[in-house]
């Protein structure tokens, strides 16, 4: 994906991050109309790049009343096309993941700013990640992009003191992309680029747990994309890990997720991706032991809650605890966790054990519940599944 690293080598000069944005929408504009009929250029980065130079230069000398023309440019010259810069996308990519992440900009921001400029995600769908209006994530990013050009905050990746206030927000949001693309049958853009920024940081950073964490964290996830989802007759249908077929699991990122995890241990010091990524390894051993040790998977998550209490998580530990000291204690735990009056996992949880104790059709109104806040099929094909089968259990 070469969104970010162009918006990255444009703004580097004067921390205009809207203004790069701009340019580069024009170049990718006049791509769709130059390149049907001129062909696609051998280096088309390097073309966009040139054409985004040239309009950025064209909108400044708009500005300053000078001559304004919106002729197409020809394609970059030799020397553009071997700019040094086009070669190392890793550095530029890395300093406005690190740009974003800088302490003069508000916390709350770092990410959804990165999902942004770096991976080209729309201000609606990080929006909707982070349970706010689009209209607000909006008005805040312009904000946050304004507060970098005028505080001048340099496109560099910082020195390595300087890593540790700033990488937390970095791995949430290369992790916060590889979640954009979870329902993706095949990885796409977003799985690649969260793939290829993982192991870039951690080639940076190969001494700091989190990072290997995530990297850890990433390759066990990702093996399982295959077994993520079943055909069904109206389309793919999510199955959960604790179902998945372990056969469909890939084997060569089961074992790098392992290597990654046990290396990350090594250093003493716990965060929330080592944890998630240990989470995820009491999954994977089900392939060779043959069951889900969820007593292991209460512990964790409720060690993550302590390093990271979200929503999740929470209803997450329920869930589980739900498997290992029954339903009736996964609803008790439930029924404390706050906030989840409109969260569908929660309803599903509880769904899961009001059926598990008997009780058909207080589930069948939880799982309907569920499906009426779920906003993806392969999940509300999987609902509605189990409703199907509660009432036939009534029938």
């Amino acid at each position: 994906m070469a969104y970010g690293k162009l918006v990255a080598m444009l703004a580097s000069r004067n921390g205009d991050i809207a203004a790069a944005e701009d340019a580069l929408a024009d170049a990718f504009v006049a791509a769709l109309s130059t390149w049907p009929e001129r062909g696609v250029p051998k280096r088309p980065e390097a073309w966009l790049l040139t054409v985004a130079r040239n309009r950025r230069t064209d909108r400044l000398r708009k500005d300053r009343r000078l001559a304004f023309t919106d002729a197409l440019p020809e394609l970059p010259s030799d020397e553009e096309l071997a700019e040094p810069a086009l070669a190392r996308p890793m550095d530029h990519r890395l300093k406005l993941l690190f740009v974003c992440a800088h302490p003069a900009i508000d916390a709350s921001l770092h990410t959804p700013l990165m999902l942004q400029t770096v991976l080209g995600i729309e201000a609606v769908d990080i929006a909707r990640a982070f349970l706010v209006s689009p209209a607000a994530m909006a008005q805040r990013l312009v904000r946050a992009k304004r507060k970098i050009k005028a505080a001048r905050i340099p496109f560099e990746v910082p020195e390595p003191e300087a890593h540790p206030s700033r990488v937390t927000a970095v791995l949430e949001a290369i992790y916060g992309a590889y979640a954009l693309d979870w329902f993706a049958s095949e990885g796409g853009d977003l799985t690649r680029e969260a793939l290829f920024l993982s192991a870039t940081l951690n080639e940076l950073m190969p001494d700091h747990a989190e990072v290997i964490g995530l990297a850890a964290l990433l390759s066990f996830v990702e093996a399982r994309r295959g077994a993520r989802f079943v055909p069904g007759p109206k389309g793919d249908v999510l199955v959960p890990v604790s179902e998945q077929d372990p056969a469909r699991w890939d084997p060569r990122l089961l074992a790098r997720g392992c290597a990654l995890l046990e290396c990350a241990s090594s250093f003493g010091v716990l965060g929330r991706f080592q944890l998630e990524a240990a989470i995820q390894s009491v999954h994977v051993a089900r392939r060779e032991t043959g069951r889900t040790d969820w007593t292991a998977l209460a512990q964790l998550y409720a060690g993550l809650i302590a390093f990271y209490p979200t929503l999740g998580a929470a209803v997450s530990r329920a869930a589980v605890i739900a498997e290992s000291h029954g339903p009736d204690e996964g609803l008790a735990m439930l029924d404390r966790v706050e906030g989840t009056e409109s969260y569908q996992p929660a309803f599903a949880v509880r769904a899961h054990c009001l059926a598990a104790l008997g009780r058909t059709a207080e589930a069948l109104a939880a799982y309907d519940a569920a499906i009426a806040l779920c906003t993806d099929l392969p999940s509300r094909r999987w609902l509605l599944a189990k409703t199907e089968s509660l009432r036939h259990q009534l029938s």
